[in-house]
């Protein structure tokens, strides 16, 4: 079974499980058991081995991993910051400053997506920090938490691959040919990127349309509620009545400035180099970036932002510093169910690894390459979405499609840019989707959003971009030997009419019924 499309199956599995039952924990676990299943049979490891493989060999595996594990903490650090700041009063505070400033709910969504395209430093980060920052402004005028999870979501992995100072961008350079300029090639292929921009464009024009379609509707419109019932109770905590918006922001600030400085500081950018002369010599921004470990950057900043909120909190006597570390099981509870979830996922993709799925994948790539050569990035951008949904990880479909890519093609030719523009949009349109991404997962966290209500309701949103990406890839395939720049021209006009043809339509639907 291994490196077969019997491969695929135990995440085939779990994700429609999870899309039919609604309940995403034991249809993870069921996909895990079939991964395991299959590994027995091939390896004639029998029961023992069964259970070895997916417990040692997966699990323990899998969270005894140092990312694994910085992600993790990272959560929790996290969910620690925003208890502090609820319970500060700051988020409430934020909450009344908006009555002034945001006067609409179109003002509340615009506001989300423009947030979440500033943080464009890393996915982990934009997802969290949007969702406890907009989620008061957006309730209080009427945004859905599936609506609300859908932004933070399409402004996370959507902009971190078309931003060159990012983890994402670091990632993908790390997997170009050796000496070739990876952010320089990443940057040469954000034009094409049809999938990233077509998103975002999407966004801001649903929401100055003012309509939605597809499952979306029903919470928007109020015909389902996906607030969960301890919301309700919320506002029964003892929140200081001294806090103010400063309380909410300057947390807010000390992360993301803490996080850029974590990240620099793995990648070496205060690490002096020796190279024998007087003058120290250090790493400049972009090296640093692109050889930085996101997990452990996050964690340093995240840690730090925690321990300037506390001693902030307590000089202004907004809390005391007992209440203050009553905070840290409570962001530890609050994001619980998100690293369950994490946890079963990284399990169910050692399953999947384990079965040679990547190598399955790469392998009906290099086979279609040599017939179809206008029709690749299509090609490519299809697979890279099949590869991240049933993986559920972007950079691991980066790490096995683009090198293929500049395998194929040699350097100069507009075809090569093109393709693995397709392998990122791909890799993200399926990172979106997909019920086991953990992009995806902490989206729905961030929002408190229920997990599987968030999958459904962004599902016919996402899907309805990947098709519009899918043709515009056909005719930049088609109109690449015009040039990159005269492809990316016609590549775009034809896409955005074609986005906007398609949301008029379902407008007009959307009146009717």
């Amino acid at each position: 079974m291994a490196g077969t499309f019997w491969s695929l199956v135990p995440a085939i599995v779990a994700i429609a499980l999870a899309l039919i039952t609604k309940e995403v924990y034991s249809s993870l676990f069921i996909g895990i058991v079939i991964g395991g299943i299959f590994f027995a049979i091939d390896a004639s490891a029998g029961f023992p081995g069964f259970f070895n493989h997916i417990f040692n060999d997966g699990m323990i595996k899998q969270l005894s991993d140092s990312s694994n594990v910085g992600i993790l903490l990272f959560l929790v650090l996290l969910g620690t910051l925003v208890a502090l700041m609820n319970k500060a009063g700051g988020s409430a505070a934020f909450g009344e400053w908006t009555k002034k400033h945001f006067k609409s709910k179109v003002g509340a969504q615009i506001a989300t997506i423009l947030l979440g395209i500033l943080i464009f430093i890393d996915d982990y980060f934009n997802c969290l920090t949007v969702g406890s920052v907009m989620k008061p402004v957006t309730d209080k005028y009427g945004v859905s938490r599936s609506k609300l999870s859908y932004l933070i979501d399409a402004t996370a992995a959507p902009v971190c691959i078309i931003a060159p100072i990012s983890s994402w961008a670091a990632a993908v350079s790390g997997f170009v040919s050796e000496g070739e300029n990876g952010i320089a090639l990443f940057c040469k292929a954000i034009p094409f990127n049809f999938y990233a921009l077509f998103t975002i464009i999407m966004m801001f024009a649903m929401v100055a349309m003012k309509f939605e379609f597809g499952p979306m509707a029903k919470y928007e419109l109020g015909e389902k509620t996906d607030k969960p019932a301890e919301d309700e109770d919320a506002g029964e905590d003892t929140v200081a009545k001294k806090g103010k918006v400063i309380d909410l922001i300057l947390p807010i600030v000390s992360l993301i400035i803490f996080c850029v400085a974590g990240m620099l500081y793995t990648g070496g950018f205060f690490t002096k180099l020796s190279d024998g002369n007087a003058n120290p010599t250090y790493l400049n921004f972009v090296e640093a970036f692109a050889g930085s470990v996101a997990s452990v950057g996050l964690v340093l900043g995240s840690f730090a932002a925690l321990i300037i909120t506390v001693a902030f909190y307590i000089i202004r006597r907004v809390l005391p510093f007992k209440n203050c570390m009553r905070c840290i099981p409570d962001g530890f509870k609050a994001m619980v169910p998100a690293i369950l979830i994490l946890s079963l996922a990284w399990t169910l993709k050692a399953m999947t690894d384990s079965l040679n799925a990547a190598e399955y994948v790469a392998g009906v790539v290099n086979g279609s390459a040599a017939d179809l050569q206008k029709l690749l990035p299509a090609i490519i951008f299809v697979i890279a979405c099949g590869l991240a949904f049933a993986t559920g990880t972007s950079w691991g479909t980066f790490g096995i499609l683009i090198p293929i890519c500049i395998a194929i093609f040699p350097e100069g030719v507009p075809l090569r840019i093109i393709s693995i523009s397709a392998c990122m949009a791909g890799a993200v349109c399926g990172d979106h989707i997909s019920p086991i991404s953990d992009t995806t997962i902490m989206a729905s966290a961030g929002a408190n959003c229920d997990h599987v209500t968030h999958v459904s309701t962004q599902l016919p949103y996402a899907l309805s971009v990947a098709a519009v990406s899918f043709v515009t890839y056909i005719v930049a395939g088609f109109t690449q030997t015009l040039g990159t720049i005269a492809s990316a021209l016609i590549s775009w006009a034809f896409g955005v009419i074609v986005l906007f043809a398609f949301l008029i339509f379902m407008k007009k639907r959307a009146v009717k019924a």
